[in-house]
């Protein structure tokens, strides 16, 4: 087993059982990508198994802090049984389902997503790519699953020196699939969609803002970077009569209109725009244009702290037209699921966004992602996702 030793005062995250350890913090030591190595301090304490990644700024990824425990196929098994335990616990209401979520279920880089009968898997760190084959099995024998696609399709592989990776990895067949989440039906391609497949990380918030449409009485409602429409069908289910739906991509939005269709409710009820979000707000305000709700939920802005500043400036920007094109009362919700945003300073965005609208607002809840995508308090990067549902004074 080889020996990764840190320098002087960079053991205390390990103490503290965070999962990472930075490159500058290892004084001396190598392995092969993705190999499990001993973690120790400057004076040789143990701290930690994990693994070893030569390429990333995330030198180590901890598995453990049992110096008793053995990083082997049982592990494993015995981590991801427990990752799909919780999740029977949480009653969803959806046959799509996060299983695993990295760090937080004690697997760095790991992502598990189950679409009815299939299993979408990210791999998107070399400690998990070198125990691939010993995952897929487990996973399988945990869930009772027998097809497994592989979506190792993310740009952070490459920040670990790991090529792209997409296509079945146990079984094969057809990769869509139709997702029954609360009230409503929309259909998924886990081969073709963005991340596993779909923004399961929304689902309680999709609810939640059918729920207050509902409540509330919006009949007009205007959706932006709408994906597929997930929060469009929604706010239809929410008794809404005068849908837009803005997305720059052509064939989301075409599905985001059979949506429409197979949920039974009116085509005629529901508008696309293939066009940028951005220009459309702009364009919409010089229209005079107002609407009962509007729905914010933009792609990732800043994935690190690095690119905070100016991903502070887009968030602000669209929160103020948004803001302005809302009706008195109407109803927002805002997203931002950039990990360099904390929720702290996304607050404080969408106040300087309403102070340059000349608008205020309640802040009736504080949004983030599903109970299957869980924080862990040890791990409070995980929390990516945020959001702010406001009624506008």
């Amino acid at each position: 087993m080889k020996t990764i030793r840190l320098r002087e005062g960079k053991e205390r995250s390990l103490q503290r059982q965070h999962p990472w350890v930075f490159q500058g913090s290892v004084e001396k030591g190598r392995a092969d990508a993705g190999e499990t190595v001993r973690v120790e301090s400057h004076s040789g304490e143990f701290l930690a198994w994990a693994a070893f990644s030569p390429d990333s700024t995330i030198r180590l990824r901890a598995w453990s802090f049992d110096e008793a425990e053995r990083i082997d196929a049982d592990f494993f098994r015995r981590r991801l049984a427990v990752a799909v335990a919780m999740r029977s616990r949480l009653g969803l209401r959806s046959n799509g389902v996060r299983l695993v979520h990295g760090e937080a279920d004690g697997l760095p880089g790991l992502i598990v997503d189950r679409y009815e009968d299939i299993l979408s898997v990210q791999f998107l760190a070399t400690g998990v790519e070198r125990w691939k084959a010993v995952i897929a099995d487990a996973l399988l024998a945990a869930t009772g699953c027998t097809r497994l696609y592989e979506r190792s399709d993310s740009s952070v592989r490459q920040l670990e020196g790991l090529d792209p990776v997409k296509g079945w990895l146990r079984g094969e067949g057809s990769t869509t699939v139709t997702l029954h989440e609360h009230d409503i039906r929309l259909t998924v391609d886990v081969e073709a969609g963005h991340k596993t497949g779909y923004y399961l990380d929304q689902r309680e918030n999709r609810a939640l803002f059918a729920r207050l449409v509902r409540q509330l009485g919006c009949k007009s409602v205007l959706n932006c970077y709408s994906y597929t429409g997930g929060f469009s069908v929604s706010a239809l289910a929410g008794g809404a009569t005068e849908v837009v739906s803005v997305d720059s991509s052509g064939p989301a939005l075409a599905r985001a209109s059979a949506h429409v269709e197979l949920n039974g409710f009116n085509p005629a009820h529901h508008t696309t725009l293939d066009a940028d979000v951005n220009a459309t707000l702009r364009q919409m305000l010089k229209e005079g244009r107002q609407f009962d709700a509007i729905v914010l939920d933009p792609p990732k802005f800043a994935p690190t702290a690095a690119h905070a500043d100016r991903a502070s400036r887009a968030y602000k920007d669209i929160n103020r037209l948004g803001l302005k094109l809302l009706k008195p009362g109407g109803l927002l919700l805002t997203f931002s699921c950039s990990g360099g945003i904390g929720a702290d300073l996304f607050h404080k965005i969408v106040a300087g966004a309403g102070l340059d609208a000349g608008v205020d607002a309640y802040i009736l809840q504080r949004l983030e992602a599903s109970s299957d995508h869980p924080t862990t308090v040890n791990f409070p990067e995980g929390e990516y996702l945020k959001g702010l549902v406001l009624l506008k004074r």
